[in-house]
């Protein structure tokens, strides 16, 4: 005789209500865990270390080995597709790293951030302290532009407008959550459209470039890690 098969449990069917309530949770979760991850990539410590680290390795290959092939081929490839009417819009977001951008829109922060008004000499040192740096670097490293003999790594026009929007990204924490990811986003496709400008209208290399969005972000890091201890020892009296 055979042996009879075991029965098959049968699973109850969740109820309806329950199955909801589940899948209500799971679509819940899911923004909160994308703010958990972007507040965990936008960590100031973690950011100068990657920011730091990223520099340092662009620094000693252009200090020792001079243009690397990556470099030509990328501007080459940008270059291909700089067209008249891209070369108007870059020429225009060119200006988000100049002076005469930064200084009204560094009095700006000022007005709308209550953060950056409490803590001004930190945020106003940030944008005096990035191109000083940038100065003194492109002194110590000599690497000549592209078309000119004058200095270019790293990029000062990258370097400002990514201490500036750089900060703007940490001073949007304190922004409602529905504008807050708009301006985080903006300023950061701000900073890389500066970034590809200055290869495109034939100022810079690549990695010139590249060089000064990881410095002027590491500044602005860095700017953020001491408002936040000015704020957490104002907090403790």
């Amino acid at each position: 005789m055979g042996v009879a098969a075991a029965p098959r449990s049968r699973r109850h069917p969740r109820p309806r209500g329950e199955e909801a309530e589940a899948l209500s949770s799971r679509v819940l979760k899911r923004p909160a865990a994308r703010r958990a991850h972007v507040n965990r990539l936008l960590q100031p410590r973690a950011l100068v270390a990657v920011m730091g680290a990223f520099f340092i390795v662009l620094a000693l290959t252009v200090l020792f080995f001079g243009t690397p092939p990556a470099d030509t081929a990328v501007r080459d490839a940008l270059l291909s597709v700089a067209s008249p009417a891209v070369l108007k819009f870059m020429r225009v977001i060119n200006h988000a790293g100049d002076k005469w951008f930064l200084v009204p829109g560094s009095l700006l922060l000022f007005l709308i951030f209550t953060r950056a008004r409490r803590d001004w000499w930190i945020w106003a040192g940030l944008m005096v302290t990035a191109p000083l740096l940038e100065s003194l670097l492109k002194e110590a490293i000599g690497r000549p532009r592209p078309e000119d003999v004058s200095l270019g790594f790293p990029s000062g026009h990258a370097t400002a407008a990514a201490a500036f929007f750089g900060a703007t990204i940490y001073l949007a924490g304190s922004l409602p959550a529905f504008i807050r990811g708009p301006v985080r986003v903006l300023s950061l496709v701000v900073i890389l459209l500066v970034a590809v400008a200055r290869v495109m209208l034939r100022a810079h290399w690549p990695s010139d470039a590249l060089g000064g969005v990881a410095l002027g972000l590491g500044l602005a890091a860095v700017a953020a890690i001491l408002a936040d201890r000015v704020d957490a020892r104002a907090a403790r009296r």
